[in-house]
Parts: structure tokens; sequence; C-alpha cells
């Protein structure tokens, strides 16, 4: 299916008058990267309120994060954004600059389809410099920041930013996180950087601290943190107080917070950290903990604020972070802290906390586990607008709490689970859909569908009552064009999500379900196990492969960390996916990025709002969705609810 999306009706006439007025006023300045936005801040939150009646949410101002990788022996492919409030008539022209010489137009009319070119004439032994320059109402706007491929590179679909070296021996890197840290409109990275060798006799206790580290998009080292000797407990149930990326938790998050076009970095502190300046954070109390917002550039903090004392008598919290909209507006910190009993039981506390600037971090709300439910949390935490008032709410597959801090709903026999997911999973769904697994449900539930909306289940598989199984993972995508909507699997068969009718039961022939992406030139999902980018065909028998392979990304010199990417999400070039590996030595950041050509059109998936909240959370990685239905059949996703932040 070819796809050339628009906006709705009235945000396209009022974005072209937007747009329109902006080209008055001279928005083709050069050497200006924010010339080219086609809205301000002020129309934007204004048209977004006319489209929706309702708050826009204050968003990123990106710039189009051109990418250009070598497709062939003679190509490049390039791809860029679309913006989320882009006018649907925009149109762009593709320039090349070779070996520094001024830039030329390499398409002959405006480009309107998909926002990616393939580019046959180039000499490939020479540097060259890739930009795209917006055409609104026919006046070509200001050229976009540039990307620059090297001369002799390689053919692959692959992006290299250099690392420093690792801190030591025995040590990697488990996760990456990206914010635009020094506000040019093109994100940058984050990175840990974990000690795995431990101490004999005791596989819980590493020998060397833990880092936080963080690079300009070309690599350039921007700070290193030392987490200090409370960083060292790498038990995965209750790690020590300032312990990042074990087990479900992370501690850390990268956003804009205070809006002033520049990410900062959200991290969990204790006695003995010392941050990129040098200096050292103390606190008489070794084991009490703290969250700090950091300068993004400097890795200096800005604020902290003592954690939650709910749950104390149990000890440390190991800490999961991610960035949602209480308030609907404005972004905040969610907040979910865990520890343990003596009875091995678990103790939950959430929470939400805003800055905006200053010393203080505010808390928006806060909420312990209500006792006496069953509320049994999945290992990971989804944000996003469960109620379409365009707040954040936040879900654990087992439950979920609304945007002030009250509990919205628990699922009805639905206990713990390794994955699940949240997104609109039929071309007709109105509601957003949900989809979990199980771990040892005494019931024998193995899997489930349901109303992530409204809390209602809509299905159940099950084994017989009182089995005991650990179904480990599952997934959701649209894998098989034959039946609307999304599939849901995990070891039971392929189900077709809306009708629960089983369409592959053969589990010779169904993909395994570890991670959904989009990576090829239709809607469908394709699919990442470990290092095998796969496609499913549901028409093959298994004698003829019917998960073909549409790239192997270790033959590309990538490494992953405990069988998973580090980071998985939109961040380069059109709507697709990039997949972040390190290289084997962990000095390199290995990024994959598709080199196929598509004429569908979608606005950047960190501009919708349910995306992006994703693409900040860690916990046990799970691949990030839109909070439109994306697949086969699709209907055009209207302009997302948000406006940019000030220009820097």
């Amino acid at each position: 299916m070819k796809l050339k999306v628009m906006q709705t009706a009235i945000a396209r006439v009022l974005l072209l008058a937007i747009g329109g007025a902006l080209v008055a006023c001279g928005g083709d300045a050069p050497h200006n990267r924010h010339a080219e936005s086609t809205v301000t801040t002020a129309a934007a939150r204004q048209l977004a309120t006319t489209v929706t009646g309702s708050a826009s949410r204050e968003m990123e101002r990106l710039g189009r994060g051109v990418v250009a990788v070598r497709s062939s022996a003679t190509a490049v492919f390039v791809s860029w954004r679309l913006l989320g409030l882009d006018p649907a008539a925009i149109a762009f022209n593709v320039y090349r600059s070779a070996n520094g010489a001024a830039a030329v137009k390499l398409n002959a009319t405006p480009l309107t389809g998909g926002t990616n070119y393939t580019d046959s004439t180039a000499n490939l032994a020479v540097t060259n410099a890739y930009s795209v320059r917006p055409v609104i109402g026919g006046v070509e706007q200001a050229a976009s920041v540039p990307f620059a491929l090297t001369g002799g590179h390689a053919v692959e679909p692959v992006v290299r930013i250099p690392l420093n070296a690792l801190p030591g021996a025995g040590y990697e890197t488990k996760y990456v996180w990206v914010g635009d840290l020094d506000g040019d409109g093109e994100y940058d990275y984050v990175l840990d950087r974990l000690q795995t060798q431990t101490i004999a006799g005791n596989n819980d206790i590493a020998t060397g601290q833990q880092y936080l580290e963080a690079y300009k998009r070309d690599g350039t080292p921007l700070w290193q943190i030392d987490l200090g000797p409370s960083s060292t407990n790498v038990y995965n149930i209750t790690p020590g107080a300032a312990t990042l990326s074990v087990g479900m938790y992370d501690g850390v998050t990268v956003y804009d917070l205070n809006g002033d076009g520049k990410a900062e970095v959200v991290l969990k502190v204790a006695n003995g950290v010392k941050f990129g300046n040098g200096a050292t954070f103390t606190n008489a109390d070794p084991d009490q903990q703290f969250i700090a917002v950091l300068d993004g550039l400097t890795g200096v903090p800005l604020a902290t604020r003592a954690f939650p004392s709910t749950h104390a008598q149990a000890g440390k919290l190991g800490t999961q972070l991610g960035i949602g909209y209480a308030n609907g507006v404005t972004p905040s910190i969610y907040f979910w802290g865990r520890n343990r009993n003596p009875d091995k039981s678990f103790n939950d506390v959430f929470a939400s906390w805003s800055w905006r600037g200053g010393n203080t971090i505010t808390e928006d709300w806060l909420l312990p586990k209500p006792a006496g439910q069953n509320l049994q949390a999945s290992h990971q935490m989804r944000i996003i607008d469960l109620d379409g008032d365009g707040k954040d709410e936040l879900t654990t597959g087992n439950f979920a709490i609304n945007s002030n801090g009250t509990l919205r709903y628990a699922l009805p026999g639905v206990i713990h689970g390794d994955r699940f997911y949240i997104t609109r999973m039929t071309p007709t769904s109105t509601d957003l859909d949900g989809y979990g697994i199980q771990q040892d449900n005494p019931s024998g539930l193995l899997e489930y569908g349901y109303n992530a909306s409204s809390g209602a289940i809509t299905w159940t598989h099950s084994a017989p009552v009182g089995s005991i199984i650990d179904v480990g993972r599952g997934l959701v995508g649209d894998i098989d064009p034959r039946f609307p909507g999304f599939e849901a699997w995990s070891f039971s068969g392929v189900y077709n999500w809306a009708a629960n009718t089983l369409t592959e039961p053969d589990t010779a022939l169904y993909p395994w379900p570890a991670h959904a992406l989009w990576w090829d030139a239709d809607l469908q999902t394709e699919l990442l196990n470990e290092t095998k980018l796969e496609k499913w065909n549901p028409l093959a028998p298994a004698a003829s492969g019917s998960q073909p392979r549409l790239l192997t990304l270790w033959k590309y010199d990538a490494a992953l960390a405990y069988r998973n990417p580090m980071f998985i999400g939109d961040i380069l070039g059109d709507w697709r996916t990039e997949v972040v590996l390190l290289n084997p030595a962990h000095t390199e950041l290995v990024i994959f990025s598709t080199d196929i050509p598509t004429s569908t059109r979608l606005y950047t998936m960190p501009h919708n709002p349910g995306y992006r909240a994703h693409m900040t959370i860690k916990g046990y990685l799970q691949s990030p969705y839109p909070d439109y239905y994306l697949g086969t059949g699709m209907s055009v996703p209207s302009a997302p609810n948000i406006h940019y932040v000030p220009a820097t």
C-alpha cells in the first residue's frame, strides 16, 4: 500500500496559512536552523488548541535529522524528518556539497512524497555533505543541518559515532539514551558504562564503579560521571543506592524539562557520586537516594530531591524513570521505585516530579501501591495518554495510574508478566489497545488483549488451571496483511488481535517475539531478533524460509548487550526505526538506519507523544509504538497536539 500522509483538513488550512506568513516574514534566512520551522511556538500552540480544543504539549524543536548511508557501490540513500507541525503541502529539495564546494540541488522538482532520496551521481571518493531545504508555498526555506558522508565510506546502512575507551577491563554498555543536549535540534547520546567483572564468590558485587557518559552527535565527549561506591552492588533485585541499568531498573532518563531547547539528564544519585565537574555528592546516609536534574552539556547538578520515604524500612529502591506530561502541557519526571520485603514480596511507589528551572524539584503526585489489591506490575512501565485529555497516565501491564496519581484500573485476573504493549492495534480502534503476557499465573492465563483506555479485558488465552508457565516473551505488530490490524503472539500461535483468530499455529513457522520496528518500504512491522532483522512471510513454508532475513547486524561489527540493542527508536531520517548497538570494543556507536526508499510520508515519530514518551524508558527494553494505528489499511494520522519549545 502506498500512503501519502496529510494533516487533517482543518490543520492543513491553518498550517498552510501560518507557513505562508512565515515566508512573508523572511523564513528563508540563511544559516538559521530555526528559520525553516514552519510555525512559531505561539502559532503552533494556538493551532493545536484550535484543532483539538485542548492545550497542546511542549515538545522538542527538532531539526531535519538528515542522514546519508551508502546503499550500493554507486548510490547514497538520504532521508530526513517530516516534522509534526509541517504543512501538508510542504515539499523538499535535496542538496549535496562535494568536498566542501558550494551545494548543488539534486532533484529537478520539489519532492512531495516520502522524505527520502537516492543519489546516484555523487563522486563517492570524496566527502559529500547532504542537506535539505523545505519548500513552502513555492518558496525555498533555509537549509537543514548537513550530514557528511566521508569519502570511500563502506556500503552499509550504518552511522558510526566514536566513543572514548572503556573505563577499564570488564566494562560494557547496556543502554543508550538520546536527547538534544546542545540545542542544535539533533539528538546527542548518553550511555552507561557498567563493570560486569565480579568479586570471586559473589556474583552480585562488581569490582569497579559504574559511569555515565555524554557525547555530542559527532562523538565529541561532553562529560563522565562516576556513580561511586554505591554503584558496585549489581544485584538485579535490590541493587545499590546509585546502581544503574541492572535487571528492570534504569535510573536515568534524558529530556528537555524546562523548555529551553536543551535536554537535561535525570539521574538517580547517592553519596559518593562524582559529577561532570568533579564535584562529589555527599550525604551522611549512604543508602539515602536522590533524584538529580543535571545540565546536559556539563553533567553538573541543577537540582536534587530526596526519594520518597515510603517503604524505607525495606531498603533502597530500584528505580525506573521516564518522561510524561502530568499537566498535559509541560514535561514531568515519572518515577517508579521498588524494593523487597523479607518475605520476598515487593513494595512499589510511583511519583511524578516537575522541574522548570532553579534548584527545586516539585512533586506533582505520589502514589504508594495501594494495599489490598492484586497489583503485580510488569518489568516495564509505559507512559501514554489513555483517556485523550492530553495528560499522561502511567501503566505497568497489570494496572494503570491516572495523570493525577490515582489508580485508574486494575486488570482482573492479570498478575505479573515480562512484556506488554499499548497502541491502536486496528485501523478502526477508537480507544488504545493493549496486549500482555503472564509469568506463572495460577489460573493458567498465558496472554491477554485488553482495552487500555478502560481496562476491560478483550480476550484471553489460557493453559489448564494450575499450570505454572512463564511465557517470557510476547509481541504485537502488523505482520500478516491478510487480516486487518495487528497480530499478537507469544508461544501459543499467532493471533489476529481484533478477531482473536488463530492465523498461524505452527511454532516452526511463526517468528520469535523479540522487538518490533519499521524498516522497509511498506507499512507492515519488521522484527529484530538479537542481530537478525527479519520480515515474517505468513505464506512461506518453513523449508523455504518463513522469516526472510533483511539484515544481519553482527556482520557490520556490531554487538548486543544482554541480547538486546542499546536503543531502538526513530532518531534519524524519516519515520522508520533506528537500532543502536556498539562495536565489540564498545568504543563506537553503530547506528543502523534504513537504506530502503519508501513513498510513505509520516511525521517523525519523536513528535508523536506516545512514541516519544516511550523513548525515555528502558527497564526490560521494549519497542516504542505511536499512539495511532501504524500498519496496512491505516488512516491518515492527525497532526499531533503539540507546540515546539522556543528557538535557542
